[in-house]
């Protein structure tokens, strides 16, 4: 393992520090510069949370199911026109008694209602758990990054871009699932990584020293060694259940995530000697991987559903919990399981056959390029209300619109092709693991071009996005050993690069957080006609 890369001497100089004292301030810097980036990520998402003061988007489905869930355990079937009434006078709102029918686990329901548990059934309550781990992202990314690509600069940097990029702000300030699922996958992900280094780490100091106190490579040792315990790989199932008790797509991020962990293993026995690093890794590995993982992360799964198995089933518990007792069930299985698998056959249906018509449905073959964001809020505030001037002669616009930090995935775009390029013709292991994570969130949706699907559900692999831009960052700063001009340079280029991304974030602010604008200035953010 590389060790991290260290600001230079010169630059220690100029800012007073004792060469006595660098590798103090360095370990400082590892947490200080992360958190630093996640307070301010944390002021940007909590800045006016509460607003608008109304239920957006589909809050009208998460704010609810998730305070009935929080309630009694399972969701509820709430009257259409209740929303109004939320707003108005939440304390004044009955839970209604009849189950409802709804189409995602409900670990992100769980979640959402812990902040309305908090703060009560008003828009800050059922955003606050979103908006906190939106923040907590960022900070696990700064880590990441900086565990990935071995720099503290460069980790930072990454949770930077994800703290000013427009989809993960709006997503962390709104009651959706999709930002919940995000956080599981991305902690998923964090833990693999430490479980990587761990593992090889283990696996070298094994390894035969020579004169040198150098490790040398040992087949017998590759090929050999059992690993241990390796409690980063449960923490990485319980977190992948939690992401599929989220929504069903964090299935296939375990599929991705599986594979990836297990040839990290092959290749560090190959790295190790090993003659035959897969046959090894399949003899050794393989197994205690699965069962850390996948036996794991359904057992998280079907736990998350506890609340409803522990209701009623004579008709008053959750949806179809009666249903094995009215149908007759199997005998050897206990009810709860059979009416869940029965619940669960619905939902699959429900999803495959999905193919309403919707305004802002898009194609994900356009989601790189931000071909159709989501509108979650738009109202037309008259000259004098609501923030609007009034002094203009037609109404402003009001929105909060689901749109990525245009310059930031524009920027991806490019980063992604560096990020190939990188792990086909360079073998490079941390593109390899950008790319599997992406992949992991972005490719599923090509099997559903037909099915009613939205670019918000982008925000999944956004982080490794940000990684993506931080590692061709990294590039055009130049390798190890680089002259002070090439630095030089570099470093103007990706300077002059993430300025103009921040710009651009600032810039598109008042569309993301439902600001009022004058007509004008909002047709300006409007870059592409199928924005609007």
């Amino acid at each position: 393992m590389p060790p991290y890369a260290e600001p230079s001497a010169q630059l220690w100089v100029a800012l007073g520090v004792p060469a006595a004292r660098t590798a103090a301030v360095n370990r400082l810097l590892a947490w200080a510069g992360p958190l630093l980036v996640a307070l301010v990520a944390g002021v940007l998402r909590f800045w006016h949370l509460g607003s608008p003061k109304a239920v957006i988007f589909d809050e009208t489905y998460y704010a609810k199911d998730a305070w009935a869930t929080i309630r009694q355990g399972y969701e509820a079937s709430w009257p259409k026109d209740i929303d109004k009434s939320v707003i108005a006078n939440p304390d004044g709102v009955a839970l209604p008694l009849d189950p409802g029918y709804v189409v995602h686990p409900p670990v992100g329901k769980w979640v959402i209602g812990l902040g309305e548990w908090m703060f009560g059934f008003e828009p800050f309550g059922w955003r606050f758990m979103t908006a906190v781990l939106g923040t907590l992202s960022v900070l696990m990314l700064c880590r990441i990054g900086r565990r990935l690509l071995r720099s503290t600069f460069l980790g930072c940097l990454a949770g930077a871009l994800l703290a000013v990029d427009g989809l993960h702000l709006v997503m962390s300030r709104t009651a959706l699932l999709d930002l919940v699922l995000m956080f599981f996958v991305l902690a998923a992900f964090g833990a693999l990584l430490i479980d990587r280094d761990r593992a090889r780490a283990r696996l070298a100091a094994a390894l035969p020293v020579d004169g040198d106190g150098r490790a040398r490579p040992d087949a017998v040792v590759a090929e050999t060694l059992r690993l241990g315990w390796r409690p980063w790989r449960l923490v990485a199932g319980v977190s992948l259940g939690l992401a599929f008790g989220t929504k069903w797509n964090g299935l296939v991020v375990l599929a991705f995530f599986g594979i990836l962990t297990v040839l990290w293993d092959a290749s560090a026995r190959r790295v190790a000697g090993a003659g035959a690093p897969y046959a090894s890794m399949l003899r050794r590995d393989a197994l205690p991987a699965f069962v850390s993982t996948v036996p794991v992360a359904i057992g998280v799964y079907v736990a998350s559903w506890t609340g409803w198995i522990l209701s009623p089933d004579d008709g008053d518990g959750g949806y179809f919990r009666d249903w094995s007792a009215k149908q007759g069930g199997v005998p050897w299985l206990p009810d709860w399981l059979t009416s869940l698998w029965h619940y669960e056959t619905e939902v699959y249906s429900f999803h495959v056959n999905l193919h309403d018509n919707h305004t802002y449905e898009s194609n994900p073959w356009s989601w790189l390029v931000l071909g159709r964001p989501v509108s979650y809020f738009y109202e037309s505030p008259s000259p004098g209300t609501d923030g609007c001037p009034a002094t203009e002669t037609a109404k402003c616009a009001r929105e909060v619109l689901a749109l990525g930090t245009p310059l930031l995935w524009w920027t991806a775009c490019f980063a992604l092709l560096y990020v190939l390029w990188r792990w086909a013709f360079r073998r490079d292991w941390r593109a390899g693991a950008i790319a599997c994570a992406v992949a992991a969130g972005y490719l599923p949706w090509f099997n559903y071009q037909e099915r009613t699907i939205f670019y918000f559900y982008a925000v999944v692999f956004v982080p490794y996005l940000c990684l993506a831009v931080a590692m061709l960052v990294g590039a055009l700063l130049g390798p190890a050993g680089s002259t002070e001009r090439r630095r030089a340079i570099g470093a103007i280029g990706a300077g002059v690069l993430v300025l103009l991304i921040v710009w651009n974030f600032i810039y598109f602010w008042p569309v993301y957080t439902g600001q009022t604008l004058p007509m004008d200035a909002w047709r300006n953010r409007m870059w592409l006609d199928t924005w609007v």
